[in-house]
């Protein structure tokens, strides 16, 4: 009776080793990825954890190999569909390199301290910090720890600790010439650079790229690269002879859009030509056809993985940057 009031008993790897015929250190080499194990034995370690219900318990084998497998995705500003994208890419890649993701939600203003706890008490082998994202206490914590960091999209230089950054001058560039060629004469771009490494990026490359071509850019600052801040700042647009307009992301741009249409009518084109970046599943939408520059999430996620399990590999390397390539997606916007 006291045996049925526990519920049933745990099954271990030991029981699949006896069910498998094989070693218990056989079935540890069965689940793990790269692990000298003949097909055979594999199979029969497979199909007796199948029969047993037998799940790997990941973090109590973290505590004797000292790493998880889990690496910790730190992001702020997940009420952007870009980096909604972003960190789907990046899951799917460390998942088919068998890694597994725990994402670590964050803001400019958290206190970084509890959930870079969090990482270590998981014994992640890695960290991958994306824009907007606080870096520099969870670069230091870590790297005391000894564990590998990637950050995407921002412009500390700090030393053992790589970075994937969007090629935000050909992006700059590319919004520039395409709105001059169209005729702009008094172009602008809109961007909240305080905080965002790369708001300030695109919005210098787009200034300096009008100089080139000799026309003066305006700069429209705003608090904060999101929708609101777009829809806001749009309402200043008509009376100020702006002839075409660079918003540091897609979703700002949509704001903008809203704006424009709400008083025109959604069946007319904004008579603004207006260029967004990172083409988010909603630019293309019939509401938007946002003409945009794609930062592709895809790359950009292979590139951090490699850069994460090349530095798992020799922790010691100087710390390297890659660029990610940007293509300019045009629709009824501009």
């Amino acid at each position: 009776m006291a045996d049925r009031d526990k519920g049933p008993r745990k099954v271990t790897s030991f029981d699949v080793a006896r069910v498998a015929g094989v070693s218990r250190a056989a079935v540890s080499r069965a689940f793990t990825p790269d692990a000298s194990v003949s097909p055979k034995t594999r199979e029969k370690v497979y199909q007796a954890a199948k029969e047993l219900g037998y799940r790997v318990n990941y973090l109590a084998r973290s505590l004797t190999n000292k790493r998880s497998d889990l690496v910790g995705l730190v992001a702020a500003g997940l009420d952007n569909p870009f980096r909604t994208l972003q960190i789907e890419h990046l899951a799917k890649v460390l998942l088919a390199r068998n890694f597994r993701p725990i994402l670590l939600p964050t803001s400019q203003e958290a206190d970084t301290s509890s959930f870079i706890g969090q990482l270590l008490h998981y014994a992640v082998s890695g960290v991958i910090v994306t824009s907007d994202a606080p870096p520099t206490e969870i670069c230091e914590q870590c790297a005391a720890e000894g564990v590998p960091i990637v950050l995407i999209n921002k412009g500390n230089d700090i030393p053992f600790v790589d970075r994937i950054i969007s090629d935000d001058r050909m992006a700059g560039h590319l919004a520039a010439s395409h709105l001059i060629d169209a005729g702009a004469r008094k172009p602008a771009v809109m961007a909240a650079t305080a905080i965002s490494y790369t708001a300030r990026r695109r919005r210098e490359a787009f200034v300096a790229r009008c100089k080139q071509l000799g026309v003066e850019a305006e700069f429209l600052h705003v608090k904060i690269n999101d929708y609101r801040s777009g829809y806001d700042a749009a309402g200043e647009l008509a009376a100020s002879g702006i002839d075409g307009l660079f918003c540091a992301n897609d979703y700002m741009a949509c704001g903008v859009v809203d704006r424009i249409m709400q008083g025109r009518g959604r069946e007319d084109a904004p008579p603004l030509p207006i260029i967004g970046h990172d083409d988010i599943p909603q630019a293309s939408w019939s509401a938007y056809e946002l003409t945009t520059i794609r930062q592709p999430c895809d790359l950009q996620a292979e590139q951090t993985v490699d850069l994460l399990i090349s530095r798992m590999a020799e922790p010691d390397l100087m710390a390297r940057v890659e660029f990610t390539p940007v293509t300019l997606i045009k629709r009824r916007t501009a």
